[in-house]
């Protein structure tokens, strides 16, 4: 995100929300694996944009919500549920580095190497490390909900749609990787859905509810949200694809060669396929030596073949179904502008 949304003072409060959830109990005297996991837990909260949390705060505000000291642990919860994708996901895809910096396996294999472990070991440990990490972030997130100062059926609320968002982005996760085992390939709809329940739920979906939840919306206003939410993720999801294979490492954070490696039957591939650029594409999706020069190759394909103009104006029909279905929920005037501006930063690429 950019603009209002973009990282910078004005974002304490997520950061201090975050630290405040991560705090050890006063009388705790961890051992040498006990803060070990606790630095790696740290340090994978920090950077990244954090828009999640602001979307929490932002629909709260200009829905008129009066809880403003729960926004902030509940705002954490979800910087603490995407921690804790973002971890296991880098053990998933095997990714070494993250927001151009060590991923929390990636700490965890250095670590290892550095006392001496044979290659073996050192995969051993960067495994456990990293999903255990993950592990208490996603504990940590429901601890945060469970703990908010709400009324207990505002916290029911908050907790019965964190479960059903766990659930849906967990079988996204693996719905995306057995589509990279490439053993049957997916159509347009299976990866959109696919797309869907992994990022745009918890992402969007999640957040604008809780903002609405918190501040004693209509039912009716909460599960509008929902599905405006899904819309803008799926716009999220498909430009992030975009920029998986050709943005700039140095401004996301991660490699533009990784998608490709992975095989990753991403809406831009599967486009692909159905274009002169297939055989292309075929030929160097998957492969996990893909040099740079292969993949300039692909990319020149995916642009001639039209895969990446299709998947753009995709994203672009989905910011604007968001749009047109946030000014018929019957919304503050604020709300609804303020929906538009983050759409318009979507279709910018911004994301």
């Amino acid at each position: 995100m950019t603009g209002a949304d973009a990282a910078g003072p004005a974002d304490d409060w997520v950061r201090r929300a975050v630290d405040d959830q991560l705090a050890p109990p006063l009388d705790a005297a961890p051992g040498p694996d006990e803060a070990a996991l606790g630095r790696a837990l740290a340090d994978a909260t920090v950077g990244g944009k954090q828009f999640r949390p602001r979307l929490v705060e932002s629909v709260h505000r200009l829905l008129g919500g009066r809880r403003p000291d729960a926004v902030p642990p509940v705002a954490a919860a979800i910087e603490l549920l995407h921690t804790a994708f973002v971890v296991h996901d880098d053990v998933i895809d095997g990714d070494e580095t993250r927001r151009g910096r060590p991923s929390a396996p990636g700490t965890f294999r250095t670590h290892a190497e550095r006392a001496g472990a044979s290659p073996e070991a050192a995969d051993a440990y960067a495994l456990a490390g990293a999903v255990l990490t993950g592990d208490l972030a996603l504990a940590a997130a429901v601890r945060a909900v469970a703990t908010a100062p709400a009324p207990p059926a505002t916290v029911g609320r908050l907790l019965d749609l964190l479960d059903c968002a766990l659930r849906i982005s967990a079988a996204g996760e693996l719905a995306d990787v057995r589509f990279s085992m490439g053993l049957a390939e997916p159509s347009l709809a299976d990866v959109l859905t696919m797309e869907e329940h992994k990022t745009a739920v918890y992402s969007f979906e999640l957040p604008l509810q809780y903002g609405a939840v918190l501040a004693d919306a209509d039912e009716a206003v909460v599960l509008g949200l929902g599905r405006v939410g899904r819309q803008l993720g799926l716009a999220y999801q498909l430009l992030d694809d975009v920029q998986g294979v050709f943005g700039d490492p140095d401004r996301t954070g991660k490699s533009a060669l990784g998608d490709l490696r992975e095989g990753k039957r991403t809406p831009l591939v599967v486009h692909a396929r159905t274009t002169s650029a297939w055989p292309v594409v075929r030929r160097h999706l998957g492969d996990p030596d893909l040099t740079p020069d292969a993949a300039a190759e692909v990319r020149r394909a995916l642009e001639s073949g039209g895969s990446r103009g299709f998947v753009e104006d995709l994203a672009a029909g989905y910011v604007a179904a968001a749009t047109e279905q946030t000014a018929e929920l019957g919304l503050p005037a604020e709300l609804v502008a303020w929906v538009g501006d983050m759409s318009q930063n979507l279709t910018r690429g911004a994301a």
